[in-house]
């Protein structure tokens, strides 16, 4: 099995806050990230991708395609803008990396499927110290 890998980058802003808490318990449990007037991040996501090399192509999947992929699916929908306002597929969700994480996958497993890959791992970075990683489960 082979492994590639794109990454691209955005910038976002986001608030985490549990609307059924009150104001001092999102303080607790988020501290800035409650922030009222939200904060932002330079994410870095990077997209890992599996198969078996095509013989016609030498490729698992042509990167162009994966880049064109991700930048028009994902980037575009994220990037310079508020997760918690301006995002459609993030409507009514906890704005979290980790929760950000699935419905990338969501978004991208079908379109890698449609060229006879399989999706490995979402990694998304939040800061340099802080990240998640998504494998489907």
């Amino acid at each position: 099995m082979m492994y590639i890998q794109r990454t691209e980058r955005f910038s976002a802003a986001h608030q985490l806050y549990n609307p059924n808490w009150t104001p001092e318990k999102n303080d607790e449990v988020f501290g800035k990230c409650a922030n009222r007037n939200f904060h932002g991040h330079n994410f870095t996501l990077t997209v890992t991708v599996k198969g078996k090399i095509n013989p016609d192509t030498g490729f698992v999947m042509n990167l162009v395609d994966l880049k064109h992929i991700i930048k028009d699916h994902v980037i575009e929908k994220l990037d310079h803008k508020n997760l918690n306002t301006d995002v459609e597929f993030m409507r009514g969700k906890f704005t979290s990396t980790e929760v950000l994480a699935e419905e990338i996958w969501k978004i991208l497993q079908p379109l890698v499927e449609e060229h006879t890959a399989k999706l490995h791992c979402i990694r998304l970075e939040e800061t340099i110290n802080n990240a998640v990683e998504y494998y489907g489960e």
